[in-house]
């Protein structure tokens, strides 16, 4: 026996949101071209203002999927370069890159991660990492800060002198505090939001050299 389910109305705000995102122009621009999703732009963005990744170079892509920054990363580094993207949820295959399913936080994906590296040096550590948010900063916020430190620990373990770890923060609690402890580790933190995050998000970008 099937039972059939009715459609429920959206809500006025998940209507809103729809409206939004369907009359985004980095949305239309992402289909256009051919990336993933629309973080693509803000990942470019990053990079044309702070030139850190580079042909040749090896990146390590935490939390990839959908993929979108490990298409731009890839693209950047070109057929010379390593790019090594991890995530535990699934991701479709994409050109010039290796893709580690697992949790970096376990040894053994972390091995993984690092006999792809090999013998070169990680140059670039990026994170776009982000919560499953429940609208709730009280909530929302302290899940992103521990995501955060995942990717500061990770960056700091594996980044020589002048590696850089990009990195998306959630702009409250615990964020000044975090970027106090990594002043003592990185040499120089810069913030960007770049014109594809959208102004009312939350979300910054920090830019730490090591």
């Amino acid at each position: 026996m099937v039972t059939r389910i009715k459609n429920k109305k959206l809500s006025k705000s998940s209507s809103a949101w729809m409206r939004e995102h369907l009359d985004d122009h980095y949305v239309k621009q992402a289909q256009k071209d051919g990336y993933r999703a629309r973080a693509a732009y803000k990942l470019l963005e990053i990079n044309e203002k702070t030139k850190l990744i580079q042909p040749g170079m090896t990146v390590v892509d935490l939390g990839s999927a959908p993929g979108s920054w490990s298409q731009v990363a890839g693209q950047l580094v070109g057929e010379n370069g390593t790019l090594i993207a991890s995530d535990i949820l699934p991701m479709d295959k994409l050109e010039n890159v290796t893709f580690i399913q697992g949790d970096f936080r376990e040894a053994a994906v972390f091995e993984r991660i690092m006999a792809e590296v090999g013998d070169t040096q990680v140059d670039v550590v990026l994170s776009d990492m982000a919560p499953n948010t429940a609208g709730n900063s009280a909530v929302d916020q302290p899940r992103m800060m521990y995501l955060c430190e995942l990717a500061v620990d990770f960056a700091l373990e594996t980044l020589p002198e002048g590696g850089a770890l990009i990195m998306k923060v959630f702009q409250g609690e615990g964020a000044q505090e975090l970027r106090k402890q990594m002043q003592h580790d990185f040499s120089k933190i810069r913030s960007i939001k770049p014109g594809a995050s959208r102004p009312r998000s939350k979300e910054m970008f920090w830019v730490a050299i090591k």
